[in-house]
């Protein structure tokens, strides 16, 4: 009987084969979009034009206008908007085109200057060469039988006669209904697309909810309530982004259309139209915008004052719009990484030419947006997002790893704008260590990097010993724009997190903190202590050998009455036992609080019977623990130790 496939040789499950089965559908879906770009172009545009209407049919909507009449006003609205920069885009490049020869002696000239400058260069007068051929073509067509010379005018004919006329065939003139078929022939394209654009826009409107069900299904409805809840909240987010960026562009185009017209740039409102609608290409579209006004103002202008005028715009509009309006508009970011906006926006250009440049952002966004709310397509925002591939503990343990404690500083201070101190240990430094303790549990990690992770953990906590542990109040307007301190922001838990830590009143409550077991636990107990010392108490580490056999000697009775013996890792109930043991030797009149800050119950199921007095598993909890048994009670209260803490 022959042996079965190994599935990692050549079974239907192997890594092979689904890479190969990946890279067709790949290919297939390339494709598609390439062989049916005529098809899918008018959809994609619908698609985004309905995400960008759909807040405006809801409000219309509310003031009770029924539903189709609502969506065939918003939608013709904005068709006839549409249709009006058209026409405007179209009288401003003819009148451009009627203009250009106008402009042949200035640019003549620059080239004469700039040569007498430069030494022979010939770019600009090339330049304006370009320009005098081009106002000929378009303005001084040729009659029958006539040769126009380099001057614009006939030439005369000064051959002998004897000499063979030369015979050229014309056709003949065209007739009216030529003309009107070569008139209205180039624009049946674009009307036809406008046209399917707008019945696909209306449909889609009319049955968003048919076609949201329908993308539920397709993308599993186990979970119909969570599905349903996850896919609205993308349509809601697309339509926010999307009609935030046009009406970011468009003020982006109208200021360059004001600023233009007021230098006297000609055709100002043509190069507003185009600098909006190109700034929807990320990073170059601005920069691609600015090149046709600069050089219409070096043609102008005999001088350079226009040229430079018009440089100073774009560099004055496009950074004020692009890092202080759009952080405030967009609240954080597209959501795209900067690699899959200049990716994205070579594919699309690829496949669907100059308007799928246009529209390789907005689609990008769609399709990161639906990875991060549909399970079947999480692939795309791991692909394109701009979220970290690791969640903030594994970058703070990767990095502590590597002995960088200077960038997970610089981190943690971008998370501190938005959050406390305690919460940043909280959610990613002491995560952090956990997962670097149980690395070493199973022998992962060697003693060197051990000490490395050590170390490196104690020097990030003296690096933020200047921080308060305070949420900042009011929040801060230079909110962080550093994606991974915003995913890590965006992962705490906000009530909790603004949840303020009471601070102890006189007399001062006297704390020693002790690492459980391992360098790492020491590195937590370093934590503690700042957190403790950050709430008025008098907090003191302890070395590593404190609970060594070697030094269980009994500590003066008037020394601290509380201490925190903090294990990331609960290895046995034995060993916690045996811990707090001999910590009770040390002081016999002190409290022992243990610190575990371990999620897993198998883990921490030994931490409630190790003898401790209280047990926090988290900073918020050892805190208000230590606070609790550190202050003198009231008469009223008869027993001075608490009770062992409900976990969170």
């Amino acid at each position: 009987m022959p042996e079965a496939s190994s599935p990692e040789v050549g079974g239907l499950d192997s890594p092979l084969v689904r890479a190969a089965s990946a890279a067709i559908v790949g290919t297939v879906v390339v494709a598609i979009l390439y062989v049916g770009r005529d098809v899918l172009i008018p959809i994609a545009l619908a698609l985004l034009l309905s995400f960008v209407l759909a807040p405006l049919v809801g409000r219309a909507r509310k003031l009770r206008v029924p539903r189709t009449p609502a969506v065939i006003s918003v939608v013709l609205l904005a068709f006839v908007l549409l249709f009006g920069l058209s026409a405007m885009i179209a009288g401003q490049v003819g009148q451009l085109a009627a203009d250009l020869p106008q402009y042949q002696s200035t640019m003549r000239d620059k080239a004469q200057s700039l040569r007498a400058a430069t030494g022979g260069s010939r770019t600009l007068e090339r330049a304006g060469d370009l320009l005098q051929s081009l106002g000929q073509e378009l303005n001084a067509p040729t009659p029958q039988g006539e040769t126009i010379g380099p001057d614009g005018k006939p030439l005369v004919d000064n051959r002998k006669s004897d000499q063979p006329l030369p015979v050229e065939i014309h056709n003949p003139p065209p007739t009216p209904m030529q003309n009107l078929q070569a008139i209205f022939e180039p624009l049946i394209h674009p009307l036809a697309t406008a046209g399917i654009v707008m019945v696909f826009v209306i449909f889609i409107l009319l049955q968003r909810e048919d076609l949201r069900n329908r993308v539920m299904s397709l993308a599993g409805a186990h979970d119909i309530q969570r599905t349903t809840a996850a896919l609205d909240d993308a349509a809601k987010r697309l339509s926010r982004l999307l009609l935030t960026q046009v009406a970011v562009n468009a003020c982006f185009g109208v200021s360059i259309a004001i600023g233009l017209w007021l230098i006297g740039v000609p055709s100002a409102p043509l190069w507003g139209i185009l600098g909006a609608v190109l700034r929807f290409v990320p990073y170059i579209g601005a920069v691609i915008a600015a090149i046709f006004p600069l050089i219409l103002a070096a043609s102008v202008d005999p001088g350079w004052t226009m040229f430079i005028w018009t440089a100073a715009l774009f560099a004055v509009i496009e950074p004020i719009v692009g890092h202080v309006i759009e952080p405030l508009a967009y609240g954080r970011s597209t959501g795209l990484s900067p690699v899959a906006v200049v990716l994205a926006a070579t594919f699309w250009t690829a496949l669907w030419g100059p308007i799928g440049l246009v529209l390789s952002t907005p689609l990008t966004v769609c399709l990161v947006v639906l990875g991060r709310h549909v399970q079947a397509l999480s692939f795309l925002d791991t692909m394109f997002g701009d979220r970290p591939s690791l969640t903030p503990p594994e970058l703070f343990y990767q990095r502590m790893l590597v002995g960088d404690p200077a960038e997970a500083a610089e981190k943690a201070e971008e998370f501190l704008k938005e959050r406390s101190l305690s919460t940043y240990y909280e959610e990613v430094a002491l995560p952090g260590l956990l997962l670097a303790s149980r690395d070493a549990a199973r022998g992962a990690l060697d003693d060197r990097r051990l000490a490395t992770v050590r170390a490196a953990a104690h020097e990030l906590v003296d690096d933020l010993d200047d921080w308060e542990d305070e949420d900042p109040s009011p929040p801060p307007l230079d909110k962080t724009t550093d994606s991974e301190t915003i995913h890590a922001v965006e992962g705490t838990n906000a009530e909790s997190s603004t949840a303020p830590l009471p601070v102890a009143p006189p007399p001062i409550v006297k704390v020693r903190c002790v690492g459980g077991r391992s360098q790492l636990d020491h590195a937590a107990a370093a934590i503690s202590r700042q957190i403790l010392v950050k709430h008025g108490v008098d907090a003191t580490l302890e070395d590593e050998d404190f609970l060594s056999t070697s030094s269980v000697v009994e500590l003066d009775p008037s020394g601290a009455p509380t201490i925190v013996l903090v294990v990331l890792l609960d290895p046995t109930e034995a060993h916690l036992r045996l811990a707090v043991r001999r910590a009770k030797r040390r002081a016999p009149q002190s409290v022992i609080v243990l610190g575990c800050w371990s999620t897993d119950e198998a883990e921490t199921a030994g931490a409630r019977k190790a003898g401790a007095d209280a047990v926090g598993r988290s900073l918020t909890e050892v805190v208000s623990l230590c606070l609790d048994v550190g202050l003198p009670k009231s008469p009223a209260k008869t027993n001075p130790r608490p009770e062992v803490a409900v976990a969170t």
